[in-house]
């Protein structure tokens, strides 16, 4: 099969430079790919139609950088570090178009264009001030109707099918079959998109692949582009390969609250840098980054008393 190995700074310059529609996968501080969503800003994609079920440290940065216009999520924090100041901000202050969803409902969005239906019905958000709400900013993902089977009220979810989604992933093999360990909350996401991207820690041999078949997540079917980038969730953790880094994410949570200290840090780790390498080099290379890495066991680091 033809591989579909690409180059970090090649790949995002196939997302339209402006009004895309991007779904991102990892969950709060856990598998966001960091180092694709640093290299949007630095190519300076605008007007992002972004779709996360549970947003973080990636949808901040893109939020803080001026790249989102319009965000539809759940919710999102920096776990016990902390919340998304930036994107709490913007909605404060009316810059951000917002569309809340519970995280069942979206994703059963996600679900119906992975399944390649233009619709699915639910009574999860019934009575809650989500929909309300939703109805009246007119979004166009949810309509209310009666059931020509039992007669019931549903809430119809149209199906998300974005331009391009984005996940970071263990292991991936030159073809585009994707291994991810631990939990995978974003596998829908994943297949519901005309593009993926996938970050990955490694890129294995089709033999490993096949020696482990059961693991993979995601077929080459669904992959438009495989992307290998170590550290590529950084500052977060891959299970199995590393785990958060707590300081920078402490920092990180106190430079969030203020508009020029943040500002300051793209510049300086985002901006200021030509690609992810040069990222890693800056905040401390292999020395800060062989401190995180996974317990074998245990699949995160264990601290040794």
């Amino acid at each position: 099969m033809k591989s579909k190995v690409m180059g970090l700074s090649e790949a995002v310059k196939e997302i339209p430079n402006e009004g895309a529609c991007l779904a991102l996968g990892g969950f709060a501080i856990t598998r966001n790919p960091i180092a694709f969503v640093h290299e949007i800003i630095r190519q300076q994609k605008k007007d992002l139609d972004v779709y996360q079920t549970v947003a973080g440290m990636d949808t901040e940065l893109l939020v803080g950088a001026g790249c989102v216009k319009k965000l539809n999520y759940t919710s999102g924090s920096l776990d016990r570090f902390g919340r998304l100041e930036r994107i709490n901000a913007d909605i404060d202050q009316g810059k951000l178009d917002i569309r809340e969803y519970s995280g069942l409902s979206l994703s059963m969005r996600f679900l119906a264009g992975a399944m390649g239906i233009p619709f699915i019905p639910t009574k999860a958000l019934l009575g809650t001030h989500m929909l309300r709400d939703l109805i009246e900013k007119k979004d166009d993902g949810v309509r209310v109707e009666t059931s020509p089977f039992d007669g019931e009220k549903y809430v119809y979810l149209k199906a998300i099918q974005p331009d391009i989604a984005v996940i970071h992933a263990q292991y991936a093999d030159k073809t585009g079959n994707v291994i991810i360990e631990g939990p995978k909350w974003d596998v829908e996401m994943a297949k519901s998109a005309k593009k993926l991207y996938v970050t990955v820690e490694k890129i294995v041999s089709e033999e490993y692949i096949k020696q482990n078949v059961e693991k993979v997540a995601i077929p080459s079917l669904y992959t438009h582009a495989i992307i290998e980038v170590p550290f590529g969730a950084f500052p977060n953790a891959v299970y199995k390969v590393y785990d958060y880094d707590r300081e920078y994410l402490i920092d990180y949570a106190k430079t969030n609250k203020n508009i020029d200290k943040y500002d300051n840090y793209l510049k300086e780790y985002v901006l200021g840098t030509k690609d992810h390498n040069e990222f890693l080099e800056k905040i401390g290379g292999l020395a800060r980054l062989s401190n995180i890495k996974a317990d074998p066991i245990f699949g995160y680091k264990v601290e040794v008393s």
